[in-house]
């Protein structure tokens, strides 16, 4: 089974472009939100997440078992899900936490994985799929308004500081430019396809990469 990572813009479209190919697929699909709230449940919790919460074999357990197999201490593991502005420059744990969840992720061998720099942890695995969604800005525009139900002005700033993040995080962490097209095998303008037609692209490439 295929191993994907897609990331894009506030307002392309990644996410729901993501979970349709794991969706028809019948992959599993992970963000940074689940894996951080799982995260964040690992340390509020003294006894970890319970088994009879995250039972083996389910999708969460797998994502447990990723971070407990992670070499960085679990007080460490909410640091490593900061947003990038709040996270320290010298915290190097950061890195050595996410590669270390992303790979084991991968090992599965049928997952999606959205963003968080996953398209450089997984650069040299044979195989994996690396997807971009891009999009005018005027419908991204349109459709962070609609999704997020904010006016003009708001979804502009909420843009730039998802821009501005993303940015600075593969810049920081990853010594990387975002706009280069070389890191992906393939970019799709959701401006000019639906959801459902980029989704059925992206599995048409799948059997095509070595």
């Amino acid at each position: 089974m295929p191993v994907i990572t897609i990331r894009g813009y506030l307002g392309s479209g990644a996410p729901e472009i993501g979970k349709l190919v794991a969706d028809n697929l019948n992959l599993d699909y992970v963000d940074r939100d689940i894996i951080a709230e799982v995260a964040k449940r690992l340390r509020w919790s003294k006894d970890g997440v319970e088994k009879k919460e995250m039972p083996p074999g389910t999708f969460l357990s797998k994502i447990v078992d990723a971070l407990g197999h992670s070499y960085v201490p679990p007080a460490a593991y909410p640091t490593a899900y900061l947003p990038v502005w709040e996270i320290p420059l010298d915290d190097s744990s950061y890195l050595i936490g996410l590669n270390s969840v992303i790979k084991e992720l991968a090992a599965s061998q049928s997952i999606v994985i959205r963003g968080r720099g996953s398209q450089f942890i997984l650069k040299d695995y044979p195989g994996v799929l690396h997807v971009l969604v891009a999009a005018p800005f005027e419908l991204r525009l349109k459709r962070v308004i609609e999704s997020m139900n904010l006016n003009e002005e708001s979804a502009k700033k909420e843009i730039e500081r998802f821009d501005s993040s993303h940015r600075e995080f593969l810049k920081r962490y990853f010594k990387a430019d975002s706009e280069n097209p070389l890191y992906y095998d393939l970019t799709i303008n959701s401006a000019n396809f639906s959801y459902e037609n980029a989704a059925a692209i992206i599995m048409q490439a799948i059997p095509f990469k070595k």
